[in-house]
């Protein structure tokens, strides 16, 4: 039949068989379709093979979720947060096993899971004007991890302070050269501002900390510094509240080193200034200490500043008009109220060593204008460091206050510590 017309019943009923193929292929593959359904759904029903589901691998868990919940607080993208006590993580349903949190520069904050596994805090506070980042990771009995991360800010401080402090950073000074730090703002929580300051050793040796006032905080050891010790300072104020709404701003870390070990003792009664070198008598100096009407102080003061000329004025420190020498030479300050161990020009050279003439001062003989380096006043002054110790004794005066310089050294190591 090639070439064939085809007649119309037979195309009519060609037609008609065409159309049931075609109907019958859809079936077909519904039918597939619903079997594949059913192959990865388990049952039609939802019940029975479901207990089998997520499990691989001889019934070791998959996709389950872990039953532990973190918690952050403050929540994410909290703004204005305090810098103390605000920061906590918890773990309910399971225990913390990590947590990180860093500031922008990524820098960390270090803190401490409870034993219990159930929070964490951070072990100090936070920067003022920071953006913090928490990240943490608790696990369920089961072993599956939960994590969570936030971020936040911290409050931007209205009103701050400062902390002042000598020796300057990178300096070397004598072995009674305490730590100490004037605040510019006194200091309602002594706690919180200590804590953040730490003075560690190398060689190690315990160094704590005694406050004068509400805006003073010195640092010493129970003796003398070894000489040698390097001394690490370091200043993590930013953030404290040491007053309601007032927030330090600084975060520093500052070094020095011990010199040799230089302590000279004046006797006031033989008018006599011994220089011990590390342990060994270098020079014994006549001196001038106080006038019987103005006595020089007794204890162990701490030199802490250097002038090769400087300028006295009783007015300063109580004498009215009694004197003012524009060129005092070489001067080492002992104590704030303005005991200085100097040269002196204007007494003549018998009085050293034989009268008591100054208004509390320890006077060395020297020259106007500090020129002549082989007075007695010149060798001190060129052989002496900030923080190097005078001792005064067998003066008709009392015991310097060991807030009156840097002179700490007068209270036993228990009042220190109290």
């Amino acid at each position: 039949m090639n070439g064939q017309p085809i007649s119309g019943a037979s195309a009519g009923a060609g037609s008609g068989r065409a159309r049931k193929r075609r109907a019958a292929l859809p079936a077909l593959v519904l039918g597939a379709l619903l079997v594949l359904v059913t192959a990865c759904g388990g049952s039609g029903s939802g019940k029975g093979d479901d207990k089998n589901d997520g499990k691989k691998d001889g019934g070791k868990v998959g996709n389950t979720a872990s039953q532990a919940v973190v918690t952050i607080a403050p929540k994410d993208g909290a703004k204005s947060v305090a810098t103390s006590g605000a920061l906590k993580v918890t773990a309910a349903g399971g225990k913390l096993t990590t947590v990180t949190v860093q500031d922008d520069k990524g820098v960390a904050v270090e803190g401490k899971v409870a034993a219990d596994g159930a929070s964490w805090q951070p072990s100090q506070h936070l920067a003022g004007s920071t953006k913090y980042k928490v990240h943490a990771i608790a696990k369920d009995a089961d072993g599956l991890e939960s994590a969570k991360d936030a971020a936040f800010t911290t409050l931007v401080p209205k009103n701050t302070f400062l902390g002042q402090y000598t020796p300057e950073d990178g300096s070397t000074v004598g072995v009674g050269m305490p730590v100490s730090v004037n605040f510019t703002r006194g200091i309602t929580d002594p706690a919180a501002v200590e804590k953040a300051i730490t003075v560690t050793a190398e060689p190690a040796v315990p160094v704590e900390g005694h406050w004068f006032g509400n805006d003073r905080l010195d640092f010493r050891p129970d003796k003398y510094w070894a000489p040698g010790t390097k001394v690490t300072v370091k200043l993590n104020l930013d953030g404290v509240e040491g007053r309601p709404g007032v927030y330090g701003k600084q975060s520093k870390t500052l070094k020095f080193t011990i010199g040799r070990s230089q302590v000279s003792t004046v006797d006031a009664t033989e008018k006599t200034m011994k220089v011990v070198r590390d342990g060994k008598l270098l020079k014994t100096i006549p001196i001038t200490a106080g006038a019987p009407s103005t006595t020089t102080y007794n204890g162990t003061m701490v030199i802490s500043e250097k002038y090769k000329v400087t300028r006295m004025n009783g007015a300063t420190v109580g004498f009215g008009g009694e004197y003012d020498i524009k060129d005092v030479p070489h001067a080492m300050r002992l104590s704030t109220s303005g005991t200085f161990i100097h040269g002196n020009y204007w007494a003549s050279s018998g009085t050293f060593g034989s009268s008591n003439v100054s208004h509390g001062c320890v006077g060395l003989r020297d020259v106007r204008g500090a020129y002549d380096g082989n007075t007695p006043a010149a060798w001190l002054y060129e052989r002496s460091l900030i923080g190097d110790v005078v001792i005064v004794k067998n003066s008709k005066d009392k015991t310097i206050a060991p807030e009156n310089g840097l002179n700490g050294w007068n209270m036993s190591w228990a009042d220190w510590t109290k």
